[in-house]
Protein backbone atom coordinates (compact mmCIF):
# COMPACT_ATOMS: atom_id res chain seq x y z
CA UNK A 1 0.00 0.00 0.00
CA UNK A 2 2.91 2.51 1.30
CA UNK A 3 5.57 1.58 -1.39
CA UNK A 4 4.02 2.27 -4.38
CA UNK A 5 4.00 6.10 -6.74
CA UNK A 6 0.64 7.55 -7.44
CA UNK A 7 2.03 6.60 -11.04
CA UNK A 8 2.71 3.30 -11.09
CA UNK A 9 -0.14 2.01 -8.07
CA UNK A 10 -2.14 -1.03 -8.80
CA UNK A 11 -6.05 -0.96 -8.16
CA UNK A 12 -5.92 -3.47 -5.92
CA UNK A 13 -3.23 -1.29 -3.59
CA UNK A 14 -5.43 1.84 -3.67
CA UNK A 15 -8.71 -0.26 -2.88
CA UNK A 16 -6.61 -1.47 0.04
CA UNK A 17 -5.41 2.10 1.09
CA UNK A 18 -8.75 3.49 0.57
CA UNK A 19 -10.64 1.38 2.57
CA UNK A 20 -8.36 1.30 5.44
CA UNK A 21 -7.85 4.93 6.23
CA UNK A 22 -11.51 5.64 5.15
CA UNK A 23 -12.74 4.10 7.91
CA UNK A 24 -10.41 5.07 10.13
CA UNK A 25 -11.28 8.84 8.98
CA UNK A 26 -15.14 7.68 9.29
CA UNK A 27 -14.97 6.49 13.26
CA UNK A 28 -12.99 9.23 14.21
CA UNK A 29 -15.55 11.92 12.50
CA UNK A 30 -18.27 10.42 14.64
CA UNK A 31 -16.07 9.79 17.86
CA UNK A 32 -15.39 13.09 17.78
CA UNK A 33 -18.75 14.69 17.22
CA UNK A 34 -19.85 12.49 19.87
CA UNK A 35 -17.57 13.11 22.15
CA UNK A 36 -16.88 16.61 21.86
CA UNK A 37 -19.53 18.02 19.19
CA UNK A 38 -16.90 18.97 16.68
CA UNK A 39 -15.90 17.64 13.23
CA UNK A 40 -12.30 16.29 13.56
CA UNK A 41 -11.23 15.17 10.23
CA UNK A 42 -12.13 17.73 7.68
CA UNK A 43 -12.05 21.75 8.11
CA UNK A 44 -15.43 22.84 6.11
CA UNK A 45 -17.11 23.34 9.16
CA UNK A 46 -14.74 24.86 10.61
CA UNK A 47 -14.34 27.46 8.30
CA UNK A 48 -17.70 28.61 8.41
CA UNK A 49 -17.43 28.55 12.38
CA UNK A 50 -14.94 30.76 12.03
CA UNK A 51 -16.72 33.23 10.13
CA UNK A 52 -19.31 33.33 12.86
CA UNK A 53 -16.93 33.95 14.94
CA UNK A 54 -15.92 36.94 13.03
CA UNK A 55 -19.16 38.32 13.28
CA UNK A 56 -20.26 37.85 16.67
CA UNK A 57 -16.79 39.29 17.95
CA UNK A 58 -15.92 36.20 20.17
CA UNK A 59 -12.11 36.64 20.45
CA UNK A 60 -11.76 33.69 22.52
CA UNK A 61 -13.73 31.14 20.04
CA UNK A 62 -12.28 32.97 16.85
CA UNK A 63 -8.51 32.02 18.12
CA UNK A 64 -9.85 28.54 19.30
CA UNK A 65 -11.07 27.40 15.58
CA UNK A 66 -8.09 29.37 14.14
CA UNK A 67 -5.37 27.39 15.55
CA UNK A 68 -7.43 24.19 14.70
CA UNK A 69 -7.66 25.14 11.51
CA UNK A 70 -4.08 25.68 11.87
CA UNK A 71 -3.30 22.35 13.24
CA UNK A 72 -4.79 20.84 10.50
CA UNK A 73 -2.83 22.76 7.79
CA UNK A 74 0.42 21.94 10.13
CA UNK A 75 -0.50 17.93 9.53
CA UNK A 76 -0.89 18.18 5.85
CA UNK A 77 2.39 20.49 5.92
CA UNK A 78 4.69 17.92 8.19
CA UNK A 79 3.06 14.89 6.24
CA UNK A 80 3.90 16.03 2.81
CA UNK A 81 7.41 17.86 4.07
CA UNK A 82 8.31 13.90 5.20
CA UNK A 83 7.67 12.50 2.53
CA UNK A 84 9.50 14.49 0.53
CA UNK A 85 12.49 14.47 2.47
CA UNK A 86 12.78 10.76 2.83
CA UNK A 87 10.76 9.42 -0.71
CA UNK A 88 14.51 9.53 -2.74
CA UNK A 89 15.96 7.13 0.54
CA UNK A 90 13.54 4.91 1.05
CA UNK A 91 10.04 5.56 -0.06
CA UNK A 92 8.42 3.05 1.87
CA UNK A 93 10.24 4.69 5.81
CA UNK A 94 9.26 8.40 3.40
CA UNK A 95 5.18 7.04 3.40
CA UNK A 96 4.85 5.06 6.84
CA UNK A 97 6.53 8.33 9.11
CA UNK A 98 3.17 10.37 8.24
CA UNK A 99 0.86 7.08 9.58
CA UNK A 100 3.51 6.90 12.81
CA UNK A 101 2.94 9.93 13.42
CA UNK A 102 -0.79 9.73 12.70
CA UNK A 103 -0.80 6.51 15.49
CA UNK A 104 0.94 8.37 17.99
CA UNK A 105 -0.82 11.22 17.74
CA UNK A 106 -3.89 9.16 18.21
CA UNK A 107 -2.79 6.89 21.09
CA UNK A 108 -1.91 9.91 23.00
CA UNK A 109 -5.44 10.73 23.05
CA UNK A 110 -6.95 7.60 23.72
CA UNK A 111 -4.26 7.74 26.94
CA UNK A 112 -5.30 11.12 27.66
CA UNK A 113 -9.15 10.63 27.22
CA UNK A 114 -9.54 7.11 29.36
CA UNK A 115 -6.95 8.04 32.08
CA UNK A 116 -7.42 12.26 32.31
CA UNK A 117 -9.88 13.85 30.36
CA UNK A 118 -12.23 15.36 33.25
CA UNK A 119 -14.53 17.43 30.71
CA UNK A 120 -12.80 20.93 30.83
CA UNK A 121 -13.74 23.08 27.90
CA UNK A 122 -9.92 23.84 27.62
CA UNK A 123 -9.00 20.04 27.31
CA UNK A 124 -12.05 19.30 24.96
CA UNK A 125 -10.10 22.07 22.40
CA UNK A 126 -6.66 20.23 22.65
CA UNK A 127 -8.04 17.23 22.21
CA UNK A 128 -9.68 18.44 18.89
CA UNK A 129 -7.29 20.16 17.55
CA UNK A 130 -5.02 17.17 18.18
CA UNK A 131 -7.07 14.89 16.33
CA UNK A 132 -7.16 17.21 13.14
CA UNK A 133 -3.60 17.47 13.38
CA UNK A 134 -3.50 13.72 12.79
CA UNK A 135 -6.14 13.70 9.91
CA UNK A 136 -3.74 16.48 8.39
CA UNK A 137 -1.55 14.03 7.99
CA UNK A 138 -3.49 11.27 6.77
CA UNK A 139 -5.34 13.35 4.04
CA UNK A 140 -2.07 14.81 2.79
CA UNK A 141 -0.28 11.49 2.50
CA UNK A 142 -2.96 9.29 1.04
CA UNK A 143 -3.73 11.98 -1.65
CA UNK A 144 -0.32 12.61 -2.37
CA UNK A 145 1.00 8.90 -2.20
CA UNK A 146 -2.07 8.34 -4.63
CA UNK A 147 -1.52 11.35 -6.61
CA UNK A 148 -5.48 13.07 -5.63
CA UNK A 149 -7.18 9.53 -6.45
CA UNK A 150 -8.06 9.19 -2.60
CA UNK A 151 -9.71 11.57 -0.34
CA UNK A 152 -10.15 9.63 3.00
CA UNK A 153 -12.81 12.25 4.77
CA UNK A 154 -13.37 15.39 1.82
CA UNK A 155 -16.27 13.92 0.85
CA UNK A 156 -18.19 17.03 -0.68
CA UNK A 157 -15.03 16.82 -3.15
CA UNK A 158 -15.45 13.18 -3.42
CA UNK A 159 -18.93 13.43 -4.29
CA UNK A 160 -18.37 15.95 -7.22
CA UNK A 161 -15.41 13.62 -8.10
CA UNK A 162 -17.90 10.50 -8.47
CA UNK A 163 -20.78 12.75 -10.27
CA UNK A 164 -18.23 13.59 -13.13
CA UNK A 165 -16.99 9.84 -13.17
CA UNK A 166 -20.24 8.21 -13.65
CA UNK A 167 -20.98 11.31 -15.94
CA UNK A 168 -18.12 10.09 -18.50
CA UNK A 169 -18.96 6.60 -17.66
CA UNK A 170 -22.64 6.83 -18.73
CA UNK A 171 -21.80 9.81 -21.86
CA UNK A 172 -22.09 8.52 -25.15
CA UNK A 173 -19.57 10.15 -26.45
CA UNK A 174 -16.58 8.74 -23.56
CA UNK A 175 -14.27 5.63 -24.13
CA UNK A 176 -15.28 3.30 -21.25
CA UNK A 177 -11.58 2.76 -20.05
CA UNK A 178 -10.45 0.74 -17.64
CA UNK A 179 -8.73 3.76 -15.77
CA UNK A 180 -12.41 5.39 -15.72
CA UNK A 181 -13.44 2.59 -13.65
CA UNK A 182 -10.98 2.25 -11.66
CA UNK A 183 -11.22 5.62 -10.49
CA UNK A 184 -14.80 5.08 -10.01
CA UNK A 185 -14.25 1.69 -7.97
CA UNK A 186 -11.65 3.60 -5.25
CA UNK A 187 -14.22 6.61 -4.87
CA UNK A 188 -17.04 4.48 -4.26
CA UNK A 189 -14.89 1.82 -1.79
CA UNK A 190 -14.23 5.63 -0.14
CA UNK A 191 -17.68 5.98 0.81
CA UNK A 192 -18.81 2.83 1.53
CA UNK A 193 -15.97 2.78 4.00
CA UNK A 194 -16.32 5.72 5.41
CA UNK A 195 -20.18 5.27 6.23
CA UNK A 196 -19.13 2.11 7.67
CA UNK A 197 -16.29 3.65 10.08
CA UNK A 198 -18.99 6.10 11.06
CA UNK A 199 -21.49 3.58 11.91
CA UNK A 200 -19.03 1.30 13.80
CA UNK A 201 -17.46 4.66 15.40
CA UNK A 202 -21.01 5.22 16.53
CA UNK A 203 -21.71 1.97 18.13
CA UNK A 204 -18.29 1.30 19.84
CA UNK A 205 -18.23 4.90 21.25
CA UNK A 206 -21.46 4.25 22.94
CA UNK A 207 -20.08 0.94 24.54
CA UNK A 208 -16.18 1.84 25.01
CA UNK A 209 -16.19 5.44 24.92
CA UNK A 210 -12.50 6.80 24.46
CA UNK A 211 -11.42 2.83 23.98
CA UNK A 212 -11.91 3.27 20.95
CA UNK A 213 -9.40 5.29 20.15
CA UNK A 214 -6.71 2.71 21.20
CA UNK A 215 -8.63 0.61 18.00
CA UNK A 216 -8.10 3.30 15.77
CA UNK A 217 -4.07 2.87 15.84
CA UNK A 218 -4.35 -0.73 15.48
CA UNK A 219 -6.10 -0.27 11.74
CA UNK A 220 -3.12 1.89 11.01
CA UNK A 221 -0.71 -0.69 12.01
CA UNK A 222 -1.98 -2.65 9.62
CA UNK A 223 -1.35 -0.24 6.77
CA UNK A 224 2.19 -0.15 8.09
CA UNK A 225 2.82 -4.29 8.13
CA UNK A 226 0.96 -4.86 4.97
CA UNK A 227 3.77 -3.98 3.06
CA UNK A 228 6.90 -5.43 5.06
CA UNK A 229 4.33 -9.07 5.28
CA UNK A 230 4.09 -8.85 1.29
CA UNK A 231 7.60 -7.91 0.55
CA UNK A 232 9.13 -10.79 3.14
CA UNK A 233 6.68 -13.30 1.70
CA UNK A 234 7.61 -12.09 -1.65
CA UNK A 235 11.36 -12.40 -0.44
CA UNK A 236 11.12 -15.99 0.81
CA UNK A 237 9.18 -16.86 -2.70
CA UNK A 238 12.35 -15.86 -4.61
CA UNK A 239 14.49 -17.92 -2.25
CA UNK A 240 12.47 -21.05 -2.34
CA UNK A 241 11.74 -20.73 -6.34
CA UNK A 242 15.57 -20.44 -7.04
CA UNK A 243 16.90 -23.00 -4.70
CA UNK A 244 13.99 -25.14 -6.54
CA UNK A 245 15.43 -24.60 -9.32
CA UNK A 246 19.22 -24.83 -8.29
CA UNK A 247 17.86 -28.62 -7.21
Amino acid sequence: MLRQVKDKRSLKSNLMLASSTAFVAGITNVCGAIAFLAYTTNITGHVALLARQVSDQDINEFVTVFIWLLMFFAGTFVSHFLVRSFERTNRYKAHAFPILMEMFTLLLVAVYGNHFFNGADIERKFIIGAVLFSMGLQNSLVSTISGGLIKSSHLTGLFTDVGADMAELLHPHTAKTHVLKNRIYVRLTVLAFYFAGAIAGAFLFEMYNFTVFYFIPLILLTILLYDIWDFAFYKLSRKFTTATKTE
